[in-house]
């Protein structure tokens, strides 16, 4: 780790105030200290953001918000969220282990760093970390990567379980900075890799995630997370599928879908969800639908696989909201 000079903030002003270019903010710390550790991020300011007054969980007749600093392990302990939004507290369970829930906050896990190898490996080349260097996981060891959302410069995997739930909930995010506060759509916060890969998403230098906000959805109390991995714990997705569906009788009336460990990105799939609208809630049914989730797909060498693991992961979690078997 090198080193580094540190402050403290009271309050976000005065946080955005201390904030340079070359300034990382610290919150729970779970993926900023490793990454410090392996000198793929190397701020020359880590500014303390705990003692920011970011937190609260509220649910009203608009939807639910959530303060940025808010614990992972509270936000799935709450009652009211898991009545009516169980795929935010899935996914949240679903997430790394119970330490890391205990101290890794809601907008330190939104703003997480991929898992490939070779960003955090800094003896080999990575677009993400040093851009310009390459891309060697199109040709190396690309099992656990991207096959939705990819370019020639990243293939690199979102890494986020809650991010993937909130796209599929709507959820919009509040930012503060420099320039004064707006609120964005999460779905569009996270950019394509492009020819950029190492610009991940939309936030402006010192700006700060203050608040998620959920709208209202009633029929979110049918809502589910499928989590495909390697092993039970402490595992990022090789395939997800957040869910949330609208059953009325045995007709899909309304469906929101959107899938992890494949994209760039959250990746939402309106193509489903088009294809379930007034459709039977059968097998049959799902599986015709999910079939569209792969459009697009570019697998590589070693992760091919995923184009029909996500497919019967949609499938999984559709069966399980329906109550079929």
């Amino acid at each position: 780790m090198r080193a580094f000079d540190f402050a403290a903030a009271n309050h976000v002003n005065q946080a955005i105030r201390l904030a340079t270019v070359d300034s990382a903010y610290l919150a729970g710390g779970t993926t900023l200290v490793d990454l410090m550790k392996l000198d793929v991020l190397t701020p020359r300011q880590v500014i303390d953001i705990n003692a920011l007054n970011l937190r609260g969980i509220r649910l009203d007749q608009s939807g639910l918000r959530l303060g940025a600093m808010e614990r992972m392990a509270d936000v799935a302990a709450d009652a009211d969220v898991g009545a009516e939004y169980p795929v935010i507290v899935q996914a949240l369970l679903l997430s790394a282990s119970g330490q890391v829930r205990n101290m890794a906050s809601i907008g330190g896990n939104l703003l997480q760093r991929t898992r490939c190898g070779y960003f955090r490996d800094v003896t080999t080349p990575c677009n993400k970390r040093a851009p310009g260097s390459g891309c060697p996981a199109r040709t190396g060891e690309n099992r656990s990567h991207a096959i939705l959302g990819t370019s020639p410069a990243c293939v690199a995997t979102h890494a986020s379980d809650l991010a993937v739930a909130l796209v599929a909930l709507d959820a919009r995010i509040r930012l503060r900075g420099r320039d004064g506060e707006r609120v964005v759509d999460l779905a569009e916060f996270y950019r394509l890799p492009g020819t950029t890969p190492h610009v991940e998403n939309d936030l402006r230098p010192g700006e700060l995630i203050t608040e998620v906000l959920v709208p209202r959805l009633p029929w979110a109390r049918r809502s589910s997370y499928v989590k495909i991995r390697d092993r039970s714990s402490f595992e990022f997705a090789l395939t997800s599928a957040a869910v949330a569906m609208d059953l009325r009788g045995s007709t899909v009336h309304n469906v929101r879908i959107a899938v992890g460990g494949v994209g760039t990105r959250p990746w939402r799939l309106p193509a489903v969800e088009a294809a379930l609208r007034g459709r039977p809630a059968t097998e049959r049914d799902f599986t015709e639908a999910a079939a569209l989730a792969a459009e697009g797909a570019q697998p590589l060498a070693h992760n091919g696989f995923k184009v029909t693991l996500v497919q019967r992961t949609i499938v999984r979690a559709l069966l399980g909201l329906a109550g079929a078997r």
